[in-house]
């Protein structure tokens, strides 16, 4: 499991090619926390198309890789991820197959990220929409998939959206709930987008939860950024002091009378 976090975390740390075709913004889902997407449930019409329709799945990539095995097997081979070829035609309509199936696929969503910056085009043969709808798919299908929000952070800052991609970051971290791994990977974006002080809150928070990796506080150390955590309190502090205040009306109360 380590070896894959560390290899999305590889991919996260990559440079982006700056796009020089820049897509028209339009009303995406938005960084606060939404309810996810359920069949029956979506606008009529949205603009990045409907994530429940007649094609196969959609099915989580957090929990239901099995069900996308066979997705993977005839649309998203190492060729396919890598940008080299598709299968099935162009490498875009590829990836998109495997977005429909699965909107929040991490890896998918890295290989259309960077191919479409390679490509400097927003919009590759194949795929239905714009590179930015693939995200607001995502976030639509799972509001709480953390590494979305963080891949979604990265994309925004790159294209001088900084504001938008911070505010991505902030719901994650309401959702990274007891993930040291969570709390690290986005600690590292939010040092990316120049939020030293909310990097190093999740680098206690990482710290507290026992994650092992120190990339997050070198990172820190190497921007002049890093401050030791504060002292816990000790043992019996907070109980004490709340026995103090609770005490205090009472001896108040002894000498009024």
């Amino acid at each position: 499991m380590h070896k894959r976090f560390c290899r999305m975390n590889q991919l996260l740390r990559q440079p982006l090619l700056v796009l020089l075709l820049a897509w028209a913004a339009v009303p995406l889902a938005g960084a606060q926390k939404l309810p996810p997407a359920v069949r029956g449930g979506e606008a009529p019409n949205p603009m990045c198309g409907r994530i429940f329709t007649n094609h196969y799945g959609p099915y989580d990539y957090r929990t239901h890789r099995s069900a996308l095995q066979i997705v993977e097997d005839f649309h998203f081979d190492a060729k396919v991820e890598a940008g080299l070829r598709g299968i099935n035609g162009d490498v875009g309509g590829d990836i998109n197959y495997t977005l429909k199936a699965s909107p929040n696929h991490h890896r998918a969503l890295i290989s259309m990220t960077r191919i479409t910056e390679k490509a400097r085009n927003d919009r590759l043969p194949g795929m239905e929409w714009p590179m930015e709808c693939y995200f607001d798919r995502a976030i639509r299908f799972r509001p709480d998939d953390t590494v979305v929000r963080v891949l979604y952070a990265q994309w925004l800052h790159k294209r001088n959206r900084t504001e938008d991609g911070l505010k991505h970051l902030d719901v994650a971290v309401t959702q990274a709930g007891d993930s040291g791994f969570s709390h690290y990977n986005i600690g590292l974006m939010y040092l990316e987008l120049g939020a030293a002080e909310k990097a190093r809150q999740e680098a206690y928070t990482a710290l507290k939860l026992d994650f092992p990796r120190q990339g997050l506080i070198d990172a820190l150390k190497r921007a002049g950024q890093w401050q030791e955590p504060p002292p816990a309190p000790p043992p019996g502090a907070a109980s004490g002091a709340a026995s103090g205040a609770a005490s205090a009306p009472v001896a108040a109360a002894s000498a009024g009378a």
